[in-house]
């Protein structure tokens, strides 16, 4: 699930991205357009209760297509976003900022 927080300046916001504890991973980053589909660029830290998470800021007024990359080698989606058919006969997901 990804949650959005928007500060004094509208022209950025802060994004939570977060894969639940139910997903089985020892490792989880977001990629997306965002960051080129970098799996390096937003590692994401597992929290207490065994979820990912990681908050990122973005320039608002876009959308962005993203995934998780889950232990390196396998995409998992967030349920509750928007899908896309991507070029690789899969879904991505969509955030709206």
């Amino acid at each position: 699930m990804a949650k959005k927080t928007y500060g004094k300046s509208t022209q950025t916001c802060r994004v939570t991205f977060e894969l639940p504890a139910q997903v089985p991973a020892e490792t989880a980053s977001v990629c997306g357009d965002f960051n080129d589909w970098s799996p390096d660029q937003h590692p994401m830290v597992r929290r207490k209760d065994g979820r990912f998470s990681i908050t990122v800021s973005l320039p608002a007024d876009r959308t962005y297509r993203y995934r998780y990359l889950v232990d390196g080698e396998r995409w998992a989606n967030d349920e509750d976003a928007d899908k896309v058919h991507n070029d690789f006969g899969t879904e991505d997901c969509l955030l709206s900022v």
